[in-house]
């Protein structure tokens, strides 16, 4: 079987890939820049309870752009700039490995700043597979391929780890925690 650098991970959703095209560009280029409304972040100073970011982004390793470009603008617009260089990487990577874990399914990617962490989490929709063998073999796959992540996390003390979502998401979440 021929392998890409954008190819599924999981030996059984590359079977049943169908490619999924990115048919937008980010923005769309038929928008003015003051046409469509900016994204609501508060301002540095207040404190409130904390950094609260959730979105949704297509299941495709150049989300990864979007994801990156987002946290990095929460983080700095919550007086939070210290994060941005390990958090823009960590979101990078788990965007991009997810896509390939599930080609063409929706991800969900969380940021919240509590207790002087930084925690972030992506939720994708790659299936426990039943088969034990597979199953192994998709995890092992996963997290081979988080190599970066797991540098970057070690590098700042913090944590990370995947696992299935609990009922009744279904799917796979991968978290991590920086500290300050």
């Amino acid at each position: 079987m021929h392998s890409s650098p954008i190819a599924a991970l999981c030996p059984a959703a590359a079977e049943a890939r169908t490619p999924v095209p990115f048919t937008y560009l980010f923005p769309h280029p038929t928008l003015r820049t003051n046409s469509h409304p900016q994204p609501y972040l508060r301002p540095k100073g207040r404190s409130g309870r904390g950094l609260a970011l959730s979105f949704t982004l297509p299941g495709d390793v150049r989300s990864a752009y979007i994801g990156r470009t987002a946290v990095a603008a929460a983080l700095e617009t919550h007086g939070l700039a210290r994060y941005v260089w390990p958090a823009t990487h960590v979101v990078d990577e788990l965007v991009a490995v997810t896509a390939r874990m599930s080609p063409g399914k929706e991800l969900y990617v969380s940021l919240r700043h509590r207790d002087d962490a930084v925690r972030i989490l992506v939720w994708d929709q790659h299936p426990h597979h039943s088969d034990p063998d597979l199953s192994t073999l998709c995890e092992t796959r996963r997290r081979r391929a988080l190599w970066l992540l797991a540098a970057v996390v070690d590098d700042w003390g913090g944590e990370w780890d995947a696992c299935e979502a609990n009922p009744p998401q279904r799917g796979t979440k991968a978290w991590v925690q920086l500290p300050h």
